[in-house]
């Protein structure tokens, strides 16, 4: 099972206090580590930042920003809009003006030019006479900008004027990405994020050059997203979460506010309604959904595979295809996920049936289906893709099922859940999480390949790598940080980087580099003990 029912011993009231411990503990200053401080007034060598890039050749003088450093933008629209955010983030730390501007020589320049950049690609050069960002397309500029944000000082993620001095190191950086599906996953049914909080993960997600933002919007424990013609599934579905607390659900106009968000960050979303199973809190909202014609109580447990939508009914293929209809009409990118995990209370027959149906309706709406790795049991659509989410140890059988569907066209996203679950514990004693599928360390999470990690499958088929966050025991912002800093920006570099850089010791050096920009970013994290993070005060 993926997501089993909590320990015993925790219940919502102990997790939002160890919570609280675990806040105090994050935002408190403390002088512990055991690697050297940071020295400010030394370059960030070109080779430090994350993910690592594909070429690197250091040499030549730094460039300093100062007050004169303006940002040269070509006279696309685009370049100008990745040229206002950086803009944005550079400005309240170093105090200076930085104009965005087509004229002038000298400083920060962007520039849109055809290249060896495909899609996502970039070119950084840095001198004393300024730092130039190439790429064929506005992603890349925009994956570019991160680049040299770990170029600068931590300091420059701070929101009040900081000392300096800003120094971006010399040389060349080619970038382009291994994989072009570097996913996270944020689970808002087992309990429910604000449009904020969720803003607040994009650009958490951004700075390590994730390019997709997957919603797992229903559950059996709340419904989160307006639908028109089904008005109870947000207002009486959504109505609860986990522990009984209020929940909560996204009108149209905050899931387009996300979506607009996320593509400002050149993050893609891909929504999630998971069926037939996991679906209790539509289940409760429409009696005619269940086969007894019977609705259910709200659930707000945390166990699994109790629920399924009637496969035997006409309704629930209309149910099904006004969801599907008014979701794919809000989302502009090109996939829908239909999940099919752990559907226990649905016979194999009848979840056949179901995709058998359910998958034509995706299809009519313009979108790509894609499912979680119980849907290659059934007949996947042609340009389907299937997400992993077992366990290394998980038996062959069902390994070997996933990739007979990657030998015949099913693309895979990789996401096995005990290397890249963010939501499991890191070890016995971390205060949230679960631990079903074994303890997570940082090392583990990272130490893995995805283009060798399935027996069978083709290189070919690995689409890239997801890392999904569920939050049986998440509440807040705080929560969410814990469990993904540090082994998100692993799960990055093991999307973007080629497989050639990949080396555990040489990336925990760089990992504990991060520290100081999580500090000044605000961002509470757990103190691996495999990372000898930098001595020296730590605020939240």
């Amino acid at each position: 099972m993926r997501r089993q029912r909590r320990h015993h011993g925790t219940t919502p009231r102990t997790t939002r206090l160890l919570g609280s411990l675990l806040l105090v503990m994050a935002a408190g200053a403390f002088t512990l580590g055991t690697g050297p401080a940071p020295d400010a007034a030394a370059p960030v060598p070109l080779d430090r930042v994350i993910p690592a890039p594909a070429s690197v050749r250091p040499g030549g003088s730094p460039y300093r920003i100062t007050e004169d450093t303006r940002i040269r933008v070509d006279g696309s629209r685009e370049a100008r809009r990745v040229g206002e955010y950086l803009a944005d983030v550079l400005r309240p730390s170093t105090g200076y003006r930085l104009p965005v501007t087509e004229h002038g020589r000298g400083g920060i320049r962007l520039r849109l030019a055809e290249g060896p950049f495909g899609a996502e690609g970039y070119r950084l050069d840095s001198g004393r006479s300024g730092v130039t960002l190439t790429a064929a397309r506005p992603a890349g500029l925009f994956h570019g900008v991160q680049t040299l944000r770990q170029l600068l000082p931590a300091a420059v993620e701070r929101d009040t004027v900081q000392p300096g001095p800003w120094l971006v190191a010399g040389g060349t950086v080619v970038d382009t990405p291994r994989y072009a599906w570097r996913g996270a996953m944020l689970d808002v049914s087992r309990h429910f994020f604000t449009v904020d909080e969720v803003k607040r993960y994009v650009d958490q997600l951004a700075l390590y050059k994730f390019n997709k933002l997957h919603l797992h919007l229903s559950d059996d424990q709340g419904w989160r997203i307006a639908v028109d013609s089904w008005p109870r599934l947000a207002t009486h579905g959504g109505s609860t979460e986990v522990g009984g607390g209020p929940g909560g659900h996204y009108t149209k106009a905050d899931y387009k506010e996300i979506v607009r968000y996320a593509a400002s960050r050149h993050l893609e979303v891909v929504p999630e309604i998971d069926m037939p199973g996991h679906t209790n809190a539509a289940l409760a909202s429409y009696a005619e959904l269940n086969c007894d014609g019977v609705a259910p109580p709200l659930y707000t447990g945390t166990a699994v595979g109790f629920s399924s939508l009637c496969v035997g009914k006409e309704v629930t293929y209309d149910f099904v295809d006004d969801v599907v209809r008014e979701l794919a009409a809000l989302t502009p990118g090109r996939y829908l996920h239909i999940g099919g995990d752990e559907a226990h209370s649905t016979p194999h027959g009848d979840f056949v049936k179901f995709m058998d149906r359910v998958q034509p309706i995706v299809a009519e709406y313009g979108k790509t289906v894609i499912g979680w790795h119980q849907l290659t049991g059934a007949n996947p659509a042609r340009g389907a893709l299937a997400q992993y989410w077992g366990l290394d140890g998980t038996a062959a059988q069902e390994k070997e099922q996933v990739a007979e569907a990657a030998r015949g066209g099913t693309g895979l996203i990789l996401s096995p859940a005990d290397r890249v679950y963010l939501d499991m514990k890191y070890d016995a004693n971390t205060p949230l999480g679960l631990s079903w599928a074994g303890h997570v360390e940082v090392k583990r999470s990272y130490d893995w390949d995805p283009g060798a990690y399935l027996p069978g499958v083709p290189a070919s088929a690995v689409r890239g790598v997801e890392a999904p966050l569920w939050t049986e025991t998440l509440e807040n912002s705080a929560h969410l940080e814990y469990m993904a800093f540090p082994r998100l920006p692993g799960v990055a570099e093991l999307g973007w980087s080629p497989a050639a850089t990949h080396d555990w010791e040489d990336y925990r050096v760089r990992l504990a580099a991060q520290a100081p920009r999580w500090d000044a970013l605000g961002i509470g994290y757990h103190r691996s003990p495999q990372v000898d993070w930098p001595a020296g005060e730590r605020t939240g």
